[in-house]
């Protein structure tokens, strides 16, 4: 859902039901995260390309979904901040870059797109700029410490937006009610797929070595999955 919100409500494109007919450059910065592979897949229901897709080590997850007879293709990040701007540019050939989706929005990536974006182009991010504090009933709050990005860079006459999945509960309920089903229907019909995922060993013991795997960088392109049955100690419910 955040992905659909990003595309479609904050940036504008053309829904699945009404394919864009136009070549219409997008940039998805972080294609083979799970927000990143979602936005890559609507984006290619809506018919939008060339789709310049940022990746690293999960490229070639990203290469099995792109179609590089319509322009579409992979840029790899790992090859430093000049390479990635020269090689966005270089996959537009000549167009010029109106939308941006950053489903990584830190170390560089929006600064990197927007060498590229047009002056009066769009970008959403997935990072909120400030730690969010909501107020609970009666009257506790509770604050959720998330990164915290001004956007420094991002020059005043390129439309920025933050894309958060609560829009969906929020003033886009009609949105998500539809963008729901749509994901279900996707999924029935195939050409939704699900991020790849790994169910590691040992249940709730695995969790410690995830952990070192995703702060060695080992986790690319996938999801790890920890069943709380597989733990040893715990009794199986009989419900």
């Amino acid at each position: 859902m955040t992905a659909a919100v990003g595309l479609y409500q904050r940036l504008g494109l053309s829904p699945p039901w009404l394919p864009a007919t136009t070549p219409t450059p997008l940039v998805i910065y972080g294609a083979a995260s799970a927000v990143g592979a979602f936005a890559l897949q609507f984006a290619l229901k809506s018919n939008i390309h060339p789709l310049i897709c940022v990746a690293g080590r999960g490229a070639s997850f990203v290469e099995s979904f792109i179609d590089r007879s319509k322009g579409d293709t992979v840029v790899d990040y790992r090859s430093g901040d000049e390479a990635v701007v020269k090689g966005i540019r270089d996959a537009l050939q000549g167009k010029k870059l109106q939308y941006a989706y950053d489903a990584v929005s830190e170390k560089g990536s929006y600064q990197n797109i927007t060498q590229v974006l047009e002056p009066n182009g769009k970008i959403t991010l997935v990072l909120p700029e400030k730690n969010i504090t909501q107020v609970l009933e009666p009257n506790g709050e509770i604050t959720l410490v998330l990164p915290e990005n001004k956007y420094e860079n991002i020059p005043a006459t390129v439309e920025q937006s933050i894309t958060k999945v609560g829009a969906a509960h929020d003033d886009g309920k009609d949105f998500g009610f539809v963008f729901f089903r749509l994901i279900g229907k996707g999924l029935a019909d195939g050409w939704f797929k699900p991020h790849p995922h790994e169910v590691r060993k040992g249940g709730l013991a695995g969790i410690e070595g995830a952990l070192s795997d995703l702060l060695e960088g080992k986790a690319s392109a996938v999801k790890y999955v920890f069943r709380i049955a597989d733990t040893v100690g715990v009794e199986k419910s009989s419900l």
